[in-house]
């Protein structure tokens, strides 16, 4: 039953990355395309958490850390760059 279950999840986590990957692509505006990575990040952290059940393992869990920074570094960087239009400030004094 659990495999069975695991499954079917997988299955619909993977056609929400997939949905949320046309959104990145063709979104209309960029805060748009900013939720989409996220979503997929969040995404990401659930398939990971799904196959160290379905595997009953803990292999997986710096996996998920990992996606968790990278995807909140993104969000912050992309963040700065709508609100100035640069990600990195080289102010010289």
């Amino acid at each position: 039953m659990l495999e069975t279950v695991s499954t079917i999840v997988l299955i619909l986590m993977s056609l929400s990355i997939l949905v949320c990957f046309i959104r990145v692509l063709i979104g209309p505006t960029m805060s748009d395309r900013v939720v989409a990575l996220d979503t997929i990040g969040i995404n990401l952290i659930g398939f990971a958490g799904v196959i160290m059940i379905v595997q009953q393992t803990l292999a997986y869990a710096e996996v998920a850390l990992v996606i968790a920074i990278l995807a909140f570094i993104g969000s912050v960087a992309l963040a700065k760059f709508i609100e100035g239009g640069v990600v990195l400030d080289r102010d010289r004094d």
